[in-house]
């Protein structure tokens, strides 16, 4: 219950709460694709967990790797990552795919992508490849690093796209 809070708090307004919870719509390896209706919106999401987390002898708390879709919004594969600390004032968090890197923009516990062409180039990066590493700095100094698996990412974003289709 405690990942679905997190989640909530990230994609949802905090009035979304008294319409009920995300719904989980398949499991996909080591994704997980879920999906929201409330307020006469619907929001869809795919995320993963890390397979590693580094250092080991840190609390992270929850880290997350999110693709979400907004219809209404017209938000289609937003890249987003969620960590359980803030990262660090104006610092960025580089996403590496097979030696591809790409930069994210930070705010407090989350990071996105600033230029959308570069969202649709880290997309189709995960969906080719075989590694995923995400790189940052807590606020704290700390430099941390998690891989992700990219297992099922293809199937959870093709689930994505037909549940919130643009």
């Amino acid at each position: 219950m405690r990942t679905i809070a997190a989640i909530l708090l990230v994609l949802l307004p905090i009035s979304a709460f008294a319409q009920g919870a995300p719904t989980l719509l398949e499991q996909y390896n080591d994704w997980e694709a879920y999906r929201y209706d409330g307020g006469g919106q619907k929001t869809c999401y795919i995320l993963s967990k890390p397979k590693t987390l580094s250092p080991p002898n840190r609390n992270h708390g929850d880290v997350f790797f999110f693709l979400t879709s907004r219809p209404a919004e017209n938000v289609f594969n937003e890249v987003s990552v969620l960590v359980g600390y803030p990262f660090a004032p104006d610092s960025t968090v580089t996403v590496d795919i097979d030696g591809q890197n790409f930069t994210l923009f930070t705010k407090d516990d989350g990071a996105w992508v600033e230029q959308p062409a570069d969202e649709q180039q880290l997309v189709a990066a995960m969906k080719a490849g075989r590694s995923m590493s995400v790189r940052g700095k807590s606020a704290r100094g700390t430099d941390t690093t998690y891989t992700f698996s990219l297992s099922g990412v293809t199937a959870g974003a093709n689930r994505l796209a037909s549940e919130c289709p643009n």
